[in-house]
Formats: C-alpha cells, sequence, structure tokens
C-alpha cells in the first residue's frame, strides 16, 4: 500500500511540475503574443485590412489544429510511449523518424493545395468578403503566403510529442515565444518595406514559424532522435498513429469549424466585429493555454504510461488530481477576466487607431466568451484521459454535438446580441461537451472521483465570484474609455488584480482548500 501510495503521490508531482513549466513558457509566449497583437492593433487598427489578416490566418491555422499540434499529441505520444515500453528505445527512435518522414510530405503536400485553392478556400470562410474585391484578393494574397506555417508548426508537434515522452517539456513549451518574437521582428522590418504593409505580418507568421520548428531541433537531436528520412510507411506504430490520429482530426475540425462559423456570421455584422471576437478569444486563450493546455500536455505521458500498465485505479487519482487543481487555477481566472473585462482591453489595445469602440466591442465579447472558459479547460484534460487509453472516436462524438449546439445557438443569439450572441454560443456550446465528455468518462473507467472534484469546483467558484466582485469595485473608477494615460490605466488594473488576488488566495487559505494547501506544500519543498 505504501509503495502503491508513493508511486501515485511521484506521479502528482511530476504532473504537476511538468505542468508547471510548461505554464511558465506559456506565460511567457502568451505575453509576447499580446505584445504582438498590441503593435498589430496599434498599425492597422480594427477594420478591413486586419479583417482579412485574421481570416487568411486562421486558414492555414485550420490545418495546423487538424494536422498538427492538437491531433500529433493526441495520437503520437501514446502510441510512442507503447512503442518505447513494449519494443524498446531503439524502436521507438525508428518510429520517429518513420513519422517525421510520413508528416513532411503529408503536411508538405496540403500547403501546396492550400496555396493552390486559396480562392476558394477564403470563398468558403468568408463569403461576406466577396462584396469587396480588394478585400477578397488581400485576403487570397496574405493566405498564400502564410500556408507554409502548417508545414513548419506540424514538424514542430513531431518534436513537441517525441520531446514530451522523454519527460522534455519547457523546450516544446517555449517554442511559441520564439515564434512571437521572430514574427514580431520580421513584421517590424518589412511594414515599412512591402505594399500593402499587412503582407509583413503574413511573412512574420511564415518565418516565425520555421523558426518554432528549429528552436526544439538540437533538443531533438541531443535526445537521441534523428530527422533522416525512412520510409517505412507500413511500420505498425505509423499504422496505429493515423488510425487514432483520423478521429482527433475529425475532432480538431469541428473545433474549428466552429471558429469558422463564427468567422462567416460576424462577416455579416457592422466592421470590426471579427476583430473584436479575434482579440477576445487571444484573452480567452491566456488562462486557457497556460493552464488547460499546460496540463492536458503534462498529464497525457503519465495517463498513457498507467494505460498501458492497464492501472485504471492510478489514472483515475491523477485524472482527478489534474482536474481539481486545474480548476482551482482557472476559475480564478475566469472570474478576473469577467470582472476586469473593460480595464484589461482598454490597457493593453487601447492605442493608435484602436480606440473606444474596439474596446468596448472587444470587452464585450470577452464577457461572453470568459463563461465558457471551465469547460474549455477541463475538455482538454478529459480529452487528454480518453486518448491515453487510446480512445480517439469518443471525443470526435461529443466535439460533434458541441459543434451543433454552437451552431444552432450561434444563429438564435447572432440575431439578439450580435457578436456578442457569437461568443456567449462559444462558451455554452463547450460546457455541453464538457459534461457529456465527463459523462462517457465516467461510464468508461467505473467512476471519476465525481463528488470531490464537484466539492472542489463549488468551493472554488464560490471564492472566484467573491473576490471578482471586490476587483469589480477596486477598478470601477479607471479612466477605462479614454485615450492615452496607460500609467493610470495600468495602475488602476494592478490595483483590481491585487485586490483580487489577496481576497481569491486569502479566502481559499481560510475555506480550507485542499489544492491550496497541495501548491504551499509544493513550494515549500521546492525551496527547501
Amino acid at each position: 500500500m505504501d509503495a502503491k501510495r508513493d508511486a501515485k503521490r511521484d506521479d502528482k508531482r511530476k504532473v504537476a511540475g511538468a505542468a508547471g513549466r510548461i505554464s511558465i513558457a506559456t506565460f511567457i509566449s502568451r505575453i509576447l503574443g499580446y505584445v504582438r497583437d498590441m503593435i498589430f492593433g496599434s498599425i492597422f487598427g480594427a477594420g478591413q485590412v486586419m479583417d482579412a489578416y485574421l481570416v487568411a490566418f486562421r486558414i492555414p491555422n485550420l490545418f495546423r489544429e487538424v494536422f498538427a499540434e492538437g491531433s500529433m499529441s493526441a495520437a503520437f505520444v501514446p502510441t510512442l510511449t507503447e512503442t518505447m515500453a513494449k519494443d524498446g528505445p531503439e524502436e521507438a527512435r525508428r518510429l520517429v523518424r518513420i513519422a517525421f518522414t510520413f508528416i513532411s510530405m503529408a503536411a508538405g503536400g496540403v500547403c501546396a493545395l492550400g496555396m493552390a485553392f486559396a480562392p476558394q478556400i477564403v470563398t468558403v470562410i468568408a463569403p461576406g468578403f466577396l462584396a469587396d474585391p480588394e478585400k477578397f484578393a488581400t485576403t487570397i494574397t496574405l493566405t498564400r503566403i502564410m500556408f507554409p506555417f502548417l508545414l513548419f508548426l506540424s514538424l514542430a508537434a513531431l518534436e513537441m510529442g517525441s520531446l514530451n515522452t522523454k519527460g522534455v517539456f519547457f523546450v516544446p513549451a517555449l517554442a511559441p515565444a520564439i515564434f512571437n518574437v521572430v514574427s514580431i521582428t520580421t513584421t517590424l522590418f518589412f511594414v515599412s518595406r512591402l505594399n500593402p504593409p499587412i503582407l509583413a505580418v503574413a511573412a512574420g507568421v511564415a518565418v516565425g514559424g520555421l523558426s518554432q520548428f528549429l528552436c526544439q531541433f538540437p533538443t531533438f537531436l541531443r535526445k537521441g532522435y534523428s530527422a533522416l528520412p525512412l520510409f517505412d510507411f507500413r511500420h505498425p506504430g505509423l499504422r496505429r498513429m493515423l488510425v487514432l490520429m483520423l478521429p482527433v482530426m475529425v475532432a480538431m475540425s469541428t473545433n474549428q469549424v466552429n471558429i469558422f462559423v463564427t468567422n462567416i456570421l460576424a462577416s455579416y455584422l457592422p466592421e470590426g466585429s471579427i476583430t473584436y471576437l479575434y482579440y477576445a478569444m487571444r484573452l480567452i486563450q491566456f488562462p486557457v493555454g497556460i493552464f488547460g493546455v499546460a496540463m492536458a500536455t503534462a498529464v497525457l505521458p503519465t495517463l498513457s504510461r498507467q494505460a498501458v500498465e492497464k492501472n485504471i485505479d492510478s489514472l483515475r487519482d491523477t485524472f482527478s488530481f489534474a482536474i481539481r487543481l486545474l480548476f482551482f487555477i482557472t476559475l480564478p481566472a475566469m472570474a478576473g477576466l469577467i470582472a476586469l473585462s473593460t480595464p484589461i482591453v482598454s490597457t493593453l489595445f487601447m492605442h493608435g487607431k484602436f480606440g473606444p469602440d474596439g474596446v468596448a466591442g472587444t470587452a464585450a465579447a470577452l464577457l461572453c466568451y470568459s463563461a465558457g472558459i471551465w469547460s474549455m479547460v477541463g475538455m482538454r484534460v478529459v480529452a487528454s484521459t480518453f486518448y491515453s487509453l487510446q480512445d480517439t472516436k469518443t471525443p470526435v462524438r461529443m466535439a460533434m454535438i458541441g459543434m451543433a449546439s454552437n451552431i444552432c445557438m450561434s444563429i438564435v443569439l447572432m440575431q439578439l446580441l450580435g457578436h456578442m450572441g457569437l461568443a456567449l454560443s462559444a462558451a455554452l456550446a463547450s460546457g455541453i461537451q464538457f459534461t457529456l465528455l465527463i459523462t462517457r468518462l465516467r461510464a468508461k473507467i467505473g467512476r471519476v472521483d465525481g463528488r470531490r472534484i464537484v466539492a472542489a469546483f463549488a468551493k472554488t467558484a464560490l471564492i472566484s465570484a467573491a473576490a471578482g466582485a471586490a476587483a469589480f469595485l477596486a477598478a470601477s473608477g479607471g479612466p477605462w474609455l479614454e485615450a492615452g494615460q496607460p500609467a493610470a490605466k495600468m495602475a488602476w488594473l494592478g490595483g483590481g488584480m491585487a485586490v483580487f488576488m489577496l481576497v481569491y488566495f486569502g479566502a481559499s487559505r481560510l475555506a480550507g482548500s485542499r489544492e491550496m494547501e497541495y501548491l504551499l506544500k509544493s513550494g515549500r519543498r521546492k525551496a527547501e
């Protein structure tokens, strides 16, 4: 019993430690991403040019989600973990070479087709742009420039999965930060040299994608992997990976279909609606990326090993721990974004051509999107648990239901609330999808420690709401719709955030939060 307890405790430490490292790297990347958005917002504002870029960027980004980061991790990490456990490290390295060769050819072919058929793709994605020939043509050009981004990100995702199975998390998680740095510098270098200037942003995306691949490559080689071509496409590991990957690709496609449906509907709304939704979603991706993606990435190798060992009791315990800790961190982030939506948007983006209308529109979208943060992050951990069990079909079925729900609600709520209705639909649909996923997981593994999860969720939600109310009152007097005054805005926003953290952590300690106790104990162990 002691050995089992020690093993479970060690697994929790590994998951929490890996999630912490990924979160730090992701935090750096997100901050740089916001710097990038602030620079672009200041240069181009919220209008026709940025709408064209954002639509164009979402096209290769769709394929990145489908072929690269999302599906690659879900299919490759469990397969590589199983191969390493059953056939040894040499066969695992061989599988990596085969997968590298296959992905290079497949993603390269998709890039070529995407560039060739860019006009048709843009027509489907943003039909409202057809009424403006100049905007339509610019979107096509931007799409073609950015499509190689898919190839580079696919190979970077393969590197990430390979390194994660070796326990290396920080370097792959830091790679997006390199992307942002290179993207910013490339854009600033070319913005005065290209006509129209927005082409510089597209060039920055392509070059940044290449840097994200290259920055991981030295570590990839040091861990014993190789990128030399190997064309054994009949290898059982590759076949298993592709079998697992296909359903995940469908699930990731539904996520992107949700985005594109929002995009299509928003193209018929007043100008700037697409940009408001984009900037709001970028802010939502801060907690989702830093905490949700980090935890899902960190927990997948441990869950995969426990699944290979058929240790369902440990798998259940790891899942419960991961999702309770995740809710403890993300529910306050959700409450903070709701309470401080206008101050955050004003402080970050109200520069240059981004004025009060942009602040109000983006803050309204952020408020609605924020309602779904808890389920957006929760879905990732539940889905990772299914992937570790090499069940990629169940998440697909739940994603299809979530997509249908989002489309139906978007059409209705758009008529009532405009772009806010589109954001609210996404939040509600994610809640439906999460509920269905965790219900199916419970049926699959017997139980999910639901009472502890619900109790922890309820306690954290109440404390977060109280902290959010305090922060809202503290920041309510700031000059949020006035131009300039960056120092005053930062001071007001910082004060509101400080009040929030004091109330949240103080109340959590008084309420005897187990998650708080775990984090404090972990901090003390590291200090010693």
